[in-house]
C-alpha cells in the first residue's frame, strides 16, 4: 500500500551494490518453460485480502501445473525493499516478486535493467484490456524509469484509493448528513464544531496531512494537472491553482477547527486508532484501513468519495515484477495471470481489499461491494491521481514537514507551498537529466 513510504535513498545503493554482481540475463531464458521450480515472493500478510487471494492462485497454480514445485517466501517490505536490486540481481533471487510501485522503485530497477519487458505477455494474456489507463500508469516505464508510458515492467492485481471514513453514530446523533459537495462538507464540520467536536481527524507526523492537502488541490485540478506534477509533461507553478487552493483551504480548516492543532505531532496510527475509539467524526485517509475498522469498528462507520472530486488520491496497488534472471519467466507469467481471474479477484473483494477486475455482484458484503464499485468508478473514469510525494526522490519527508507547519500554524500557505516547490524542481530536473 502506498503510505509514504521513502526508500529511494536504500533502493539507489542496493542497486549500485548490485552494479558490482556478475548479472545472470544471458540465462534468464533458457529452460524457461521446463523450469520445475517458480519461486516467488511476496510481502502480505496471511489474513489480508492479498495473502488470502494469493494463496488459493498458489493452490490453483500447483493444481494447472503438476510437477512444478513452488517455493513461496513471505518477506517483510523493507527486506525486499533495502535489498531489492542486489535480490533479483542475484541467482537467489525469485522468479515473481511483489515489488513497489512508482519511479523511485519499479522504475529505478527497470532502467537499470533488472526487470523483465512484460509487453508482449500483457497484450497476449489481456492484462492491457482488463486494467484501466490510470492502473496501467504504475505498470508501465520508459528509459528513465519514469511511469506512464513505455514498456510493461509490472502488473497490478489490486487498487487502492483516499475516501472520507465516517462514523454514522456520530453522525447521527448531531444531525448531520453524508455530504456530497464540498460546501456540504465544510456545513458539515461547522455543525461539529459549534457542538465542540473536532470534526476531521489527521497526522501532521505523517502522510495523512499531506494527502489530505492533495485531496484538496485535486477539488481544483484536471487530468492536465496530473500529468504534469506527476509525469513532468509541463512545469508546475505551486503559487497558483490547484496547489494554491490546496494549501489555502488547509489552512483556512485549521483556523476553523475543523483540523485540531495537535494534529501535527499525530502519526498515521494514532489517527486510525482515535477513529477505531470512536473519538472522530472523519479522516480523510486510503482503502488500506478497510479490513483494520471492518474488524475493530464498535461503531457504526461507512465511507463516501471526497465529495465533489472528480480525481482522487489513488493507484494500483503494488506490481508483480519478473527479475531478468529469472529461470521460469513462463511459470511467473501464468502465476500472474491467475491472481487475475475472477475467483481470484473475487478473494480479494470478499475479504476488504480492492481487486481491479472483480464483479462487484460476486461480492457478499454490502460495505465491501461499495469500496469495489467506488474504486471502479474512479478508475472507469481516469480519476486516480497517485500520491502528493510520488514526483520526486526525498519528496515524503519534505510535505510531512510543510503541512506540520500548516497545523500548527508556524508558517503561511505561501511559505509551505515555496519550502515544497524547490525540491519538486530540483527532483524533476534531475530526474529529466537522467
Amino acid at each position: 500500500m502506498q503510505r509514504f513510504r521513502t526508500v529511494v535513498a536504500a533502493v539507489t545503493l542496493a542497486v549500485a551494490a548490485a552494479a558490482s554482481l556478475t548479472a545472470c540475463g544471458d540465462d534468464a531464458d533458457e529452460g524457461a518453460s521446463g523450469a520445475k521450480v517458480l519461486k516467488l515472493w511476496h510481502y502480505e500478510g496471511e489474513t489480508s485480502a492479498m495473502g488470502v487471494a494469493w494463496d488459493k492462485a498458489i493452490e490453483v497454480f500447483k493444481q494447472e501445473h503438476p510437477g512444478v514445485e513452488v517455493r513461496f517466501e513471505r518477506k517483510a517490505f523493507e527486506q525486499i525493499q533495502q535489498n531489492a536490486g542486489m535480490i533479483i540481481n542475484s541467482s537467489e533471487g525469485p522468479d515473481v516478486m511483489e515489488y513497489n510501485k512508482g519511479n523511485a522503485t519499479a522504475g529505478l530497477l527497470s532502467k537499470q535493467g533488472l526487470l523483465t519487458d512484460l509487453t508482449a505477455e500483457a497484450t497476449r494474456r489481456g492484462w492491457d484490456k482488463t486494467l484501466s489507463p490510470s492502473l496501467q500508469t504504475t505498470a508501465r516505464y520508459d528509459d528513465k524509469g519514469v511511469m506512464g508510458s513505455g514498456n510493461w515492467y509490472g502488473v497490478p492485481n489490486y487498487g487502492e484509493y483516499v475516501m472520507v471514513y465516517y462514523n454514522k453514530d456520530l453522525f447521527d446523533k448531531n444531525g448531520v448528513k453524508v455530504p456530497t459537495t464540498l460546501d456540504e462538507l465544510t456545513a458539515a464540520m461547522d455543525t461539529f464544531v459549534a457542538k465542540g467536536i473536532t470534526p476531521l481527524g489527521t497526522a501532521g507526523a505523517e502522510y495523512p496531512a499531506g494527502q489530505l492537502f492533495y485531496q484538496l488541490a485535486l477539488a481544483r485540478a484536471d487530468r492536465a494537472f496530473v500529468d504534469n506534477y506527476q509525469l513532468y509533461k509541463n512545469p508546475v507553478d505551486f503559487k497558483a491553482d490547484p496547489l494554491k487552493y490546496g494549501a489555502d483551504t488547509f489552512a483556512e480548516w485549521v483556523r476553523k477547527g475543523y483540523v485540531g492543532k495537535g494534529a501535527a505531532s499525530a502519526k498515521a496510527e494514532d489517527m486510525g486508532t482515535a477513529f477505531i475509539a470512536g473519538k472522530t467524526p472523519m479522516i480523510v485517509s486510503g482503502s488500506w484501513w478497510y479490513g483494520r475498522f471492518k474488524a475493530e469498528m464498535k461503531a457504526n462507520w461507512d465511507s463516501f468519495l471526497f465529495p465533489g472530486n472528480k480525481l482522487h488520491a489513488g493507484s494500483s496497488g503494488n506490481i508483480w515484477v519478473v527479475p531478468a534472471t529469472s529461470k521460469a519467466k513462463d511459470l511467473a507469467y501464468d502465476f500472474i495471470d491467475i491472481t487475475m481471474r475472477p475467483e481470484i479477484q473475487a478473494l480479494i473483494g470478499n475479504n476488504g481489499g480492492v481487486p481491479v477486475a472483480a464483479d462487484p455482484s460476486k461480492i457478499a458484503d454490502p460495505k465491501d461491494k461499495k469500496l469495489i464499485e467506488n474504486f471502479n468508478a474512479i478508475s472507469s473514469t481516469d480519476g486516480l491521481a497517485f500520491y502528493p510525494d510520488w514526483p520526486v526522490p526525498g519528496y515524503y519527508d519534505v510535505l510531512v514537514s510543510g503541512f506540520q507547519g500548516l497545523i500548527n500554524q508556524s508558517k503561511s500557505p505561501d511559505q509551505v507551498l515555496d519550502a515544497i516547490a524547490k525540491p519538486y524542481d530540483e527532483g524533476v530536473a534531475e530526474i529529466k537529466r537522467g
